[in-house]
């Protein structure tokens, strides 16, 4: 059971809210212009609030939903959270979209509401704190997600693992960003 909803949370974090969006409103792929990341902040920049609080909510939506099914059907909290993992793995490399997506933020935190609503309270806190020092999204985020794991270390152990390797996936996606970062060159709001 646990094997086939980590198939479906893939093929769920699969589906790309920032392309089809886009297609939909007759904008350009988001991945051909701005960051050329298939997320919500790249949508700000290139299709604007709407379109960037659509992605935001359907990123959050394919990372809750999994977790939440697999709460309904018994599983326990380390299978929901790798169930979680499998939407996320899914948004940074969509089946249907030449596995070319986001960075997996707005998934991730829709797989922590899931999880354990204190955690994603304790990133959207730091990463709104980062955003509102630094202007800087990326930096909100990779300061945000790491932060969550001792939490759930404390208060959720079993979801440590999968939760671990989510944050290393994200902040691997995020290495262009850091490397812009360390050198000064990082894009800012």
């Amino acid at each position: 059971m646990s094997w086939l909803l980590a198939a479906l949370a893939y093929l769920l974090g699969s589906v790309s809210f920032a392309i089809l969006l886009s297609r939909q409103a007759g904008m350009p792929d988001p991945r051909a212009s701005g960051s050329g990341n298939a997320g919500a902040t790249n949508m700000l920049r290139v299709a604007g609030r709407k379109l960037a609080i659509l992605t935001l909510l359907g990123d959050l939506l394919k990372g809750v939903a999994p977790v939440l099914l697999a709460n309904a059907l018994g599983l326990g909290l380390q299978a929901q959270a790798w169930v979680g993992l499998c939407a996320v793995i899914g948004h940074l490399f969509p089946l249907y979209f030449n596995f070319r997506g986001g960075k997996g933020v707005a998934t991730a935190a829709g797989v922590l509401l899931g999880l354990y609503p204190p955690a994603l309270a304790l990133a959207a806190s730091v990463w709104l704190l980062t955003f509102a020092l630094s202007r800087t999204a990326s930096l909100a985020a990779l300061t945000a997600i790491p932060l969550t794991l001792p939490l759930l270390a404390w208060k959720a152990p079993q979801a440590l693992l999968p939760m671990a390797v989510l944050t290393v996936l994200i902040v691997w996606r995020h290495r262009a960003n850091l490397r812009a970062l360390l050198s000064g060159h990082e894009r800012h709001f």
